[in-house]
This record gives C-alpha cells, structure tokens and sequence, in this order.
C-alpha cells in the first residue's frame, strides 16, 4: 500500500508538506504543490480518511434526514444539498424517517454513531426526542423546510403569505367556495400554509368554512380520498389549493375519477413547482419554492454552527413565488 511517506519520497519534500498540501491546512508554493500533486497521481496515494478524522475529529461527513423521498420537491432539495456539500468537501449521508418520530430518533442516533460532523433535518410533526438527543450530543444541527422556532438554527420557504397569495388569485378569479387539501397534521408547514388559506379568505370577506379543509396527510393516496369527500358535498368547491406536489397528483387524480375538467369543472393551484407542473393538460398554477437556495443556505449554516457551535442561532426564510399557468382558469 502506497503511504504518504512514499509520495513524500517521491515529490523530495517532507511528509507534513504533502499532508498540508491535501488538507489545506497551510499556505505551500505553488511550484512545491504541484510536485506533490504529480506524485500523488503518480503513486496512485489513496488519503486515509480514517486516519484524518480520529486526528481532526471531522469526518467531512453530513448527515440529511429526510422524508418523503419520492415527493419531488424533496428530491429537488436532496439534489441540491448534496451538490452544495460537495462544494464544500463534504460527503452527505441521507436516511428516510419515514414521518415516524420514533424511527426518526433511531436515524438521528445512527448518524451521531457514525460520527458526522453535523446533521440537516427536516423534522417530523413530533421531533422532540430526536432534537433533545441531538442538543444532549452536541450536535451541530440544522432545522430544513418545516421551522419550528429560535432555539435552531433553520431554514425554509415563507409558507403564510404565499399560500394567502394562491388562494388569493382564485378568489380574485370569482371563486367564492375553496377547498383546501392540507398537510400532515402537526407540521409546521401544513399549519402555516391553512393560516395563509384563511387569511386570503377573510382579506376578502368569505367565510372559511370548515368543511372545505380537509387533511391529505403530505400524500398522494390521502389527497385523492380527501377530494372524494370534497365532491361529495351537498356545494362543493369550484377551485381547489393543493398543499404540496404530492398532493397535486392526488387531486388531479380524484378529478378524474369522476369526469371533472380543470379548469371548465374545478380550478386547481397548488404550494409547490415540479418539472410536469408546466407539462400537465392545462399547466398548472403553482408557488415554486426557491429549492437551490434554501438547500445551499441549510448547507452553509451548518458549516457555520460546526465552526462556531456557541454562535446565537439564526432563521432564514427564502421567498417563494406565484407562477400562473392555466389551471386556475387565467
């Protein structure tokens, strides 16, 4: 096994000149640095990370607890956090808690034994264990989507006044009765976004009646359901606010169960963008959320909780935007 003793033969220099010219640890000609490079190319050297981690107590490592991987706009934020990491040299680990607080816990603990520098989680609608183990480790962490107060340093989209924004176009095109398919109950973001729903209707003197909201649990399957119950009122709505992406597709999928047109029949907008939103017969209108930003700052924020753990923590809110297509009836 080619060791750094090996390169540092070969290149003429000390073994701490080669170390200081992979870790970048300090400044080294640059004539000196390409020699070592050369030689590493040359020898095939292999850095031990493992070596380099009991020694600095890094890992370059971190860990992204996520769930709902299939929802696209998940993926768009594990796609963009990852590129963000590497960036910044580090390697992402992602684990799925499956929106189940205890397995959620489970993940967090398997991560800290792994020894990740520090960890992106967008917590469930019960974080509490999984954040009290992570404060009691010492963990550097930040909160990602779903914001639940100032004691985390977190990041996400602001959820009120651009749902109030969505409904609002809808009112403001004529409709009267608005359905609402919310989100898992006890997420921060389901909560915010029924605000923004409500606000836009008493902006504009209707009545937000009760039986318009109903839950389709963050899913595709529980949306389509949840639009069952809606059509089946004795007025159902004319136009309906999908509360993400996954829930799109169920609430385009109910329509079509029983014959409804959009927007003829029922408008649709929904909280979230995703690559057929624009390709859906009609387009649909939706708020698209600033993904690549919000990934990048959760990425930045925690190298800077890693560098500075006693730093006060921060909340960044990145604004989303309103994009019209057809389905709204424009």
């Amino acid at each position: 096994m080619v060791t750094m003793a090996d390169v540092a033969r070969m290149a003429g220099v000390s073994t701490a000149t080669v170390s200081h010219v992979l870790n970048g640890t300090r400044p080294v000609r640059a004539s000196t640095r390409e020699t070592v490079l050369s030689a590493v190319a040359a020898t095939h050297y292999t850095p031990n990370t493992v070596a380099r981690s009991l020694a600095t107590a890094k890992t370059t490592t971190m860990g992204l607890v996520l769930s709902a991987i299939s929802n696209p706009y998940f993926g768009e934020l594990l796609h963009a956090a990852e590129s963000a990491a590497a960036a910044a040299g580090y390697t992402l680990l992602l684990v799925d808690p499956h929106e189940d607080p205890e397995y959620e816990l489970t993940v967090v603990t398997r991560l800290h034994h792994h020894r990740v520098d520090g960890v992106v989680l967008a917590p469930s609608a019960r974080p509490e264990a999984a954040l009290a183990y992570l404060a009691r480790h010492e963990v550097p962490t930040v909160l990602l989507d779903r914001l639940i107060d100032a004691g985390h340093d977190q990041v996400g989209s602001e959820n009120r006044e651009a749902t109030a924004a969505l409904t609002g176009h809808l009112a403001d095109h004529g409709h009267t009765r608005i359905g609402l398919v919310a989100g898992l109950d006890g997420l921060s973001t389901t909560g915010e976004r029924r605000d923004g729903h409500r606000d836009a209707l008493r902006a504009r003197g209707l009545p937000a009646d009760p039986a318009l909201e109903v839950s389709g649990a963050s899913a595709t399957g529980p949306a389509r359901a949840a639009v069952h119950r809606l059509l089946a009122l004795d007025d159902p709505p004319t136009a309906i606010v999908a509360g993400n992406n996954s829930m799109t597709i169920g609430v385009m999928q109910a329509l079509r169960d029983v014959g409804l047109a959009v927007p003829r029949d029922v408008a649709v907008a929904a909280f979230d963008d995703f690559a057929w939103a624009d390709l859906f017969s009609p387009r649909l209108t939706v708020v698209a959320q600033p993904f690549d930003e919000i990934a990048a700052a959760a990425v930045e924020m925690l190298l800077g909780r890693i560098a500075d753990p006693e730093a006060p923590p921060a909340t960044r809110r990145l604004a989303p935007r309103l994009v019209v297509r057809e389905s709204c009836g424009c």
